[in-house]
């Protein structure tokens, strides 16, 4: 059941890091307007079941007007409601104050903050951190996001569950993950990853909406465009078995899909993954050209 709807405020961010799934840099673009923001609150009530909406990006403090009128939009619709940042005007935590307090009188119920080395290199005292002490002062709910730099693991030390890793960390291997930080990882046998382990595609219980009106299932995979079909229409007549892209996914996984796409090594791909989202990635990838309305946008497959 749909319980949760994530913004993607804007692709623009600040920093162009290379564990992003999405893609985003200073000069990616797409950020919703106040009356698409609108729009899409009034679908999400529509659902009956949406209580929950967080505010994400790229970087939602870059258009800080526009995340503050939609968080008191969304707080006023009676959702629960979240941001997530790399919290970058934090100069001090006195300054990280003045940017928290007007969220919080807007309706701000939990905030998630982005404080490692992918944002802030080594560096001891960041932004993050500032803004975290600030939240705490403030009383607002909140928690770091810490995401390290993948690793080789020794596997012989661990129960070999189906589909166990091979790698310590944190990225998820799509978007500038899947081309930036896989080299000198351990491979996996494609046709061993054969489920996704991520995500719900059968019943989702979040999406992430953009922009452009994707409604994306996991990052890439869309829906449908809620600009086309409102997002509770779409909701309310999601088949995830008779999606193209998502029903080999759940049959199979991503082993399923590769060979129902014909992304094999027999066509020249390679033998072997770091793990299902590398494997998953890269013949979505492949495919854009088949399914342009359901592998969207092409610039968080780094073509757009």
């Amino acid at each position: 059941m749909l319980t949760g709807i994530h913004f993607l405020l804007t692709y623009t961010c600040n920093f162009e890091c290379d564990h992003c799934f999405l893609y985003c840099s200073p000069g990616t673009t797409g950020t919703f307007t106040l009356d698409q923001v609108n729009t899409t609150l009034d679908e999400a009530g529509k659902t009956g079941t949406i209580n929950s909406v967080f505010f994400e990006g790229g970087e939602p403090f870059l258009y800080f007007p526009l995340l503050k009128e939609s968080l008191a939009l969304a707080k006023a619709a009676g959702f629960k409601t979240g941001v997530v940042t790399n919290a970058y005007p934090a100069t001090s935590v006195n300054d990280a104050k003045l940017w928290l307090a007007p969220l919080q009188e807007a309706g701000l119920d939990f905030l998630s903050i982005s404080n490692d080395e992918f944002h802030y290199g080594d560096a001891g005292d960041t932004p993050a951190g500032k803004a975290l002490k600030a939240a705490e002062a403030l009383g607002i709910n909140t928690s770091p996001i810490c995401i390290d730099r993948p690793q080789p693991v020794d596997n012989s030390a661990v129960e070999k569950d189906k589909g166990a890793p091979v790698t310590g960390g944190g990225p998820r291997f799509r978007g500038r993950a899947a081309e930036k930080l896989v080299k000198g990882l351990p491979l996996r046998p494609w046709e061993s990853l054969n489920q996704c382990p991520d995500e719900d595609l059968t019943t989702p219980s979040r999406v992430h909406v953009d922009p452009f009106g994707h409604v994306h299932l996991c990052q890439g995979i869309s829906m449908g465009n809620m600009w086309d079909t409102p997002l509770s229409e779409l909701a309310a007549g999601y088949r995830p078995h008779s999606h193209p892209v998502v029903a080999p996914l759940v049959r199979g996984g991503p082993a399923e899909l590769a060979k129902e796409l014909g992304i094999t090594p027999d066509k020249g791909y390679a033998r072997g993954y770091v793990d299902e989202c590398h494997l998953c990635y890269t013949v979505r990838k492949a495919s854009l050209g088949r399914f342009p309305e359901l592998l969207a946008p092409a610039q968080v497959y780094g073509t757009g």
